[in-house]
């Protein structure tokens, strides 16, 4: 097994990794990938919400845009070392704001967002974040003992109550997602692959809860298997994403030109906002959306693997699976492949909570790229001194 445990070998193998290009090169790509994502969500915000709000949700978002790349700024300067020493804080503040959250007034018979004069926020997306640096720092810091059960307490803890708030807030979604994503770090960090096994245990138990005590939210979940049979119930939302997609053929029906906007696929400018640009500009747009996320995910791969220390990989590999995996689902649910769970798509669709948290892993990403090529040019064949070799030279 321990071959299989890269992440405490070859990625963190100099000799292997110090002729690849610098970290900065990948840093760039991932910015301007990341800012046309940006831009090309907020155009198909406008022509996806015009009709139903003018231009208020764009202008929302361009303003949540705006936060986020301040954030991601903020976090650039002040760089990840500083601010993962504060982790813990992180994730009680974010504990308190779920907590507050359950006991806010539902929003479609979920509790996930905190009101306050006008304005949502959605703890569970920073709460990403958070348990993120979390496990980072600790997986860095106390690696010896993730060998054994007791300790992997600490782990288990924050982990549970972080993804059990969001699941008592009925966020089904994210859970998944947010519990995937610990997983993937964990068995990175190269916690025992026995340990590991253990949590997907869990789900036939999770599976009989959905079944027979939430038989809604089963029915909704098990609704992509046959759409068409439920089109007019359950699986109204996916039906209708599918015409959406079918509709726009090759090129699309023309930007601003959606049919299915218009109250026949409800909240398109959301997590179905992949659907309105099959239908508006076609499969190639879909495509070139896929290859951003791509892009965005060697990219932060690449950041990962050419970071100096563990911290910063195992940071740099959680921030990018969350993105990957949101993007993975999003695609996945929209198309029909995947259950219908509310996960936005990275970047594109319309939520300030989801954009920000989005923008803030590149901030992180950026930092560790930069922590890196620092580090790379001091290190550097020019700055080091010969080494002396044993076997004697010259004429003696």
């Amino acid at each position: 097994m321990a071959n299989i445990r890269f992440a405490s070998q070859a990625i963190l193998n100099e000799d292997e990794t110090s002729k690849w290009p610098a970290p900065g090169i990948a840093a760039l790509f991932l910015s301007i990938t990341v800012l046309l994502m940006v831009l090309f969500g907020l155009a198909m915000l406008y022509s996806t919400s015009s009709n139903i709000s003018g231009a208020t949700l764009f202008r929302k978002q361009m303003i949540w845009a705006s936060a986020g790349i301040f954030g991601a700024l903020t976090v650039y300067m002040i760089g990840y070392k500083n601010i993962i020493r504060y982790s813990i804080i992180l994730i009680a503040i974010c504990v308190l704001l779920l907590i507050i959250a359950r006991c806010m007034k539902p929003i479609n018979g979920a509790h996930r967002w905190i009101q306050f004069h006008g304005v949502s926020i959605q703890p569970s997306e920073f709460a990403k974040i958070a348990l993120i640096l979390f496990l980072a720092s600790f997986c860095s810091m106390k690696q010896r003992f993730l060998n054994s059960l007791s300790g992997l307490i600490p782990i288990c803890l924050a982990a549970g109550l972080i993804c059990g708030l969001i699941l008592i807030g009925k966020d089904l979604g994210t859970t998944i997602l947010l519990a995937s994503t610990v997983w993937l770090m964990l068995f990175i960090a190269g916690v025992r692959l026995a340990y590991l096994l253990l949590a997907p245990a869990i789900l036939p138990f999770l599976v009989v809860y959905l079944k027979y005590m939430d038989p809604e939210r089963w029915s909704r979940i098990t609704s992509f298997m046959d759409p068409e049979s439920v089109a007019k119930d359950s699986g109204y939302q996916l039906w209708n994403s599918l015409m959406a997609l079918g509709s726009g053929f090759w090129s699309g029906l023309g930007f601003t030109q959606s049919k299915l906007k218009w109250n026949y696929l409800p909240e398109a400018h959301t997590d179905f906002i992949l659907s309105i640009v099959g239908e508006e500009l076609g499969f190639f747009a879909i495509m070139l959306v896929i290859f951003g996320y791509i892009l965005i995910m060697f990219s932060s791969v690449y950041i990962s693997i050419k970071s100096k220390d563990r911290q910063g990989m195992l940071l740099g590999f959680g921030l990018s699976s969350v993105l990957t995996m949101q993007a993975i689902i999003n695609i996945g649910v929209i198309s029909g492949s995947f259950p219908t769970k509310g996960i936005p798509a990275p970047f594109i669709s319309y939520g300030g909570s989801n954009l920000i948290m989005c923008i803030l892993c590149v901030g992180f990403l950026l930092s560790i790229a930069m922590d890196s090529s620092t580090e790379q040019e001091i290190q550097s064949p020019e700055s080091k001194p010969a080494r002396i070799s044993g076997a004697k030279t010259g004429g003696g």
